[in-house]
């Protein structure tokens, strides 16, 4: 299948993508400010920069998009139909590169919890998920 749109116009639509401020993450920060938790921001001292980052717990949230990260199941997680053998390889490098941060941290004796972009639209769910994550011990 052909791209129904330019190079040029695809490239400007792909640099609009962000690494860090996404709306699902917004969302999570604000859901878990509102919760009275306090967090860093990507600290570029951990591996992968976590987008939430609680020192005192030892925790981090991880805000993954599904489409990006691969959430299996997801609807989210389409597969381009173009150049699909360019985004099969750029897909597995980020689910490789998701699992050695997840093992890192894990090494550094950190809890991780991965928020994939599509538990988003459940607030009351996702809030849940986040308190019993934070209050673990």
């Amino acid at each position: 299948m052909v791209d129904r749109i330019s190079p040029a116009r695809r490239s400007a639509n792909m640099a609009r993508i962000r690494g860090k401020d996404t709306g699902p993450e917004m969302f999570v920060r604000k859901l878990v400010h509102g919760l009275g938790y306090r967090y860093r921001l990507h600290k570029s001292d951990l591996p992968g920069k976590p987008d939430l980052v609680f020192m005192g717990r030892r925790k981090v949230i991880f805000v993954h998009g599904c489409f990006w990260h691969r959430h299996k199941g997801c609807s989210l997680s389409t597969m381009p139909s173009t150049r699909t053998e360019f985004w099969k390889t750029k897909f597995r490098a980020n689910v490789e590169r998701d699992k050695r941060v997840v093992k890192q941290l894990k090494n550094e004796k950190w809890d991780v919890l991965i928020v994939w972009e599509c538990e988003t639209k459940s607030a009351s769910m996702l809030e849940r998920k986040i308190i019993r994550f934070l209050e673990d011990q």
